[in-house]
């Protein structure tokens, strides 16, 4: 669609590195290698607005499965802000969706905004804690890549509001990406979790768990894999263990989110969910 020079269309591959370089500009933080990630999740579900032909904004909008969405990568240039456009663009991500129930992670202060346009609800917030890597590997967790996938997806489903094992698959296996599980007796995961390279340090993220036990041997065994370097973790603030575990390692609060929908709140459980895998696909 077009409107005085300003034309809305679906990003190319390529073009989701520059969206996620404008993530990193905003302070964001996101992964140095997620744009493949990203794209490999539903590559309709990004928007790109020119301006005469120059990008000047971003709206991620990707469908995980015909009853979930999630919205991400909004971002309009600073100098084309307050001029309407972001608003053409959000809604050419939000026509994607369809009827779908639409999750997204947004600033606190622009909740009343997201609320009374665009029908979105605050679920709870999300806290970043930073710290610092280093430290022992426990004995239990074990390589993902040792893994079977199909397990790996199935137990990730059971904390994500629908599966998404297209994304997944390549999440766990970007360029200086890591990952580690617990195993259960019978071979039955208790818990996994991936660090990756971000633009300043390394993220965690997703982190779940079955007990906090499990979920603390996880983060030490990705910390370990970074020693000296700044990491950062996503917790759900309901999730009282998964805070404890960061404050307990020494980590700070940096930031915030607000977790919102556009219709209920997915019933998933909170309390193994001790990290976020990504403020932009949720």
């Amino acid at each position: 669609m077009s409107t005085d020079g300003v034309a809305v269309r679906t990003m190319r591959r390529q073009e989701v590195r520059v969206a996620v370089g404008w993530a990193e500009q905003e302070g964001w933080n996101p992964g140095v290698y997620d744009a493949e990630a990203f794209y490999a999740a539903d590559p309709e579900g990004f928007f790109i607005a020119e301006l005469d032909g120059e990008p000047i904004g971003s709206v991620s909008v990707v469908n995980y499965s015909e009853a979930f969405a999630f919205a991400g990568l909004y971002i309009l240039r600073p100098e084309y802000r307050n001029r309407g456009y972001g608003s053409r663009l959000f809604a050419a991500g939000m026509a994607h969706a369809g009827n779908r129930n639409i999750g997204g992670d947004g600033v606190l202060a622009m909740q009343e905004k997201y609320r009374t346009r665009s029908g979105f609800t605050l679920a709870y917030r999300n806290i970043r804690f930073e710290g610092t890597g280093g430290g022992n590997e426990p004995e239990r967790p074990v390589d993902i890549d040792g893994v079977p996938f199909d397990r790996l997806a199935a137990y990730d489903a059971r904390h994500f509001p629908a599966p998404r094992p297209r994304f997944l698959e390549a999440w766990i296996r970007q360029e200086g990406t890591r990952g580690r599980a617990v195993l259960a007796e019978g071979g039955e995961i208790a818990g996994y979790g991936v660090i990756r390279k971000c633009y300043h340090g390394h993220k965690i993220g997703p982190l779940f768990a079955d007990t906090p036990e499990v979920a603390e041997d996880i983060f030490l065994a990705l910390s370990a894999q970074v020693p000296g370097e700044p990491v950062y973790i996503d917790t759900p603030e309901p999730n009282a263990a998964a805070v404890a575990l960061a404050r307990r390692q020494g980590m700070v609060p940096v930031f915030e989110t607000a977790r919102i929908y556009t219709k209920a709140v997915p019933g998933l459980p909170l309390d193994e969910i001790f990290g976020v895998t990504s403020f932009e696909l949720g």
